[in-house]
């Protein structure tokens, strides 16, 4: 039986069907719906982890153990896990390891464009890379094996279209497999110097036996037609190469795109008058090529940034005018911003109102970031938000005018540990934590703080008040605010930036899109009231615009969406906005 799947439910599919018994990851787009889906199946134990580090960790203890494993992250998350991904190549596998790896070309949703396959040479560890969903599952389910055949993890690179692209998935039966025996085995799996001397020429060679393995193998293809062209793709691109050149050229479709084999690139190269070499972000195959001496064209005449297309091959590599669509009528601008009724609004418009420096992080919140808020001055990496501030404040020597910005998820993910930095070292930074009861970014995925877990099981509930006690902060700096009571937050805000002393401020309130959420009824506007004077735009709430009108342009609530916070109510200076339910 076949279905449509996405790449990221064929992914899961393929760990079902390979017979995996633990999951654990943390969620990051395009990569989060794997372990989702994942989850789905009684017979794999799939969890969220805090951060990547801890999911890879994880899924590295349970091969150990003898089952078969999966670790699920976006590009950045790899970098998070860079640690143990190195030490992996060295301790080798019990059951067979996979790491998935979503990267995001043209950065739908993330702040760098990094190309995840430096991290295979680096680690010295193979990656493979399929180009679309039945290729997904079938890719998967074969890394274990070559996982356990070369006692190797072995990376799975996706990116964001195949991940969140559907093809036709041939269905098949689960493969159970066995747990298998654990044997003591100190001197492959303790990394102290000695043992990690003598590991390291097994990596070497077992890199040059994937490298010999790469030329037979299933993952690897020939496509022979027109031998004028000859192209050398992997992923998506070969979807695209397809397209532009269609039987015209001959291809060297790469799944296994790390090691790459000298003798099978040579022999392609040689039967082909020139070779062109498509890949997104860098140039990491044309590099290998021209090592060996083989002329190409690539990064030359492809771009190193953004996403690739057809539209764009045809124009950089057969000098075709780009196809363009003429629409009658301007389409009009739609930036993202923060939904209707999302706690964080208050939060930055107070932020703003008080003229602060903010140090951002990650999450749904960098809105912030965003006219008309524009109340965040830097977002890096998460957890960086804390860690920068009390560094920014140790130089300039006033506390007083700056906070941190962190959420629930990330505070838990990689934030203690510069709230400990600022406690142990003496600082008086307030850290400002934006509980909304969820991971909101990623599409409202449990975690530590929520009391489910990624099954949707009970799971105990960590208090935020607690863990930051429990880290150094005085009980009576440790301060819970509803984010839209805008003056109580100024006013909490003001007493702990004048205190001596760290701070955080829990900013409370859940997202207005959680199942669950009492939604209030939508407010609406009194024209006769509303001078204008477009206080309530301030907040940048997409349910306000202003409605010109025989009495002038004024404010509306888009009642459709409205889901009756009452942050408005506050802007207006003249009471113009009242709930629907009022006579």
């Amino acid at each position: 039986m076949k279905k449509i799947m996405l790449g990221n439910e064929a992914v899961a599919r393929g760990l079902y069907e390979a017979g995996v018994r633990f999951v654990s990851s943390y969620p990051g787009t395009p990569s989060t719906e794997i372990s989702e889906f994942a989850a789905k199946y009684d017979e794999i134990y799939a969890e969220w982890a805090p951060n990547e580090k801890v999911a890879l960790e994880s899924a590295l203890g349970a091969s150990f153990g003898g089952g078969r494993a999966f670790s699920a992250m976006k590009h950045v998350g790899l970098n998070v896990a860079a640690d143990p991904l190195f030490i992996t190549a060295y301790t080798g596998v019990g059951g067979g390891f996979v790491i998935g790896v979503a990267d995001d070309p043209g950065m739908h949703s993330s702040q760098n464009e990094q190309d995840s396959r430096h991290y295979a040479i680096g680690a010295k560890l193979p990656m493979i890379e399929p180009a679309d969903s039945a290729e997904c599952k079938e890719f998967v389910k074969l890394a274990y094996e070559l996982s356990e055949q070369f006692d190797t993890p072995f990376i799975l690179r996706l990116t964001t279209r195949v991940s969140h692209s559907g093809g036709a998935v041939e269905l098949e039966q689960r493969t159970e497999k066995p747990v298998l025996e654990y044997t003591k085995d100190p001197a492959k799996r303790v990394m102290m110097p000695g043992n990690a001397k003598r590991r390291h020429p097994v990596v070497e060679q077992r890199l040059a036996d994937l490298a010999e393995y790469a030329y037979h193998s299933p993952l690897n293809r020939v496509e022979m037609g027109g031998t004028a062209v000859g192209v050398i793709t992997a992923g998506n691109c070969y979807n695209y190469a397809k397209e532009v050149y269609g039987d015209s050229a001959s291809y060297l479709k790469l799944g296994l795109i790390h090691p790459l084999s000298e003798k099978q690139i040579r022999e392609f190269a040689a039967s082909v008058d020139s070779v062109v070499v498509i890949e997104e972000l860098d140039g990491v195959i044309e590099n290998f090529c021209r090592s060996l001496g083989i002329q190409v064209t690539g990064k030359d005449v492809l771009p190193l940034c953004g996403e690739y297309s057809q539209e764009l091959l045809r124009e950089k590599l057969l000098g075709e005018e780009p196809c363009t669509v003429s629409v009658a009528d301007e389409i009009p601008v739609r930036p993202p911003v923060l939904c209707p009724g999302c706690p964080h609004r208050g939060v930055f418009y107070t932020l703003k109102k008080m003229g602060l420096t903010v140090s951002g992080d990650i999450g749904c919140y960098t809105l912030g970031a965003v006219a008309p808020l524009g109340a965040m001055d830097t977002t890096l990496c998460m957890g960086a938000s804390i860690s920068a501030l009390h560094g920014f404040n140790k130089v300039r020597g006033d506390d007083s005018k700056s906070v941190a910005v962190i959420g629930d998820s990330t505070f838990m993910h990689s934030g203690m540990t510069g709230l400990v930095n600022i406690i142990y070292n003496g600082g008086a930074s307030t850290v400002v934590i934006l509980d909304n009861r969820i991971t909101g970014m990623t599409g409202h995925q449990q975690n530590p703080l929520t009391g489910l877990t990624l099954k949707n099981q009970p799971a105990p509930y960590i208090c935020l008040e607690d863990i930051c006690a429990g880290l150094g902060v005085a009980r009576e700096h440790i301060r819970v605010v509803d984010p839209a009571q805008p003056a109580e937050l100024e006013k909490v805000l003001k007493e702990e930036l004048a205190a001596d002393a760290a701070s955080v401020v829990i900013c409370r309130r859940p997202c207005a899109l959680l199942k669950g959420v009492e939604k209030k009824p939508p407010l609406r506007v009194d024209r006769e009231k509303c001078r204008g004077c477009k206080a309530c735009m301030k907040i940048g709430c997409p349910c306000i615009s202003m409605v010109a009108g025989e009495d002038g342009v004024k404010a509306k609530v888009d009642e459709g969406m409205c889901v009756g916070c009452g942050l408005c109510e506050q802007m207006c200076p003249f009471d113009a906005f009242s709930s629907t339910t009022e006579e």
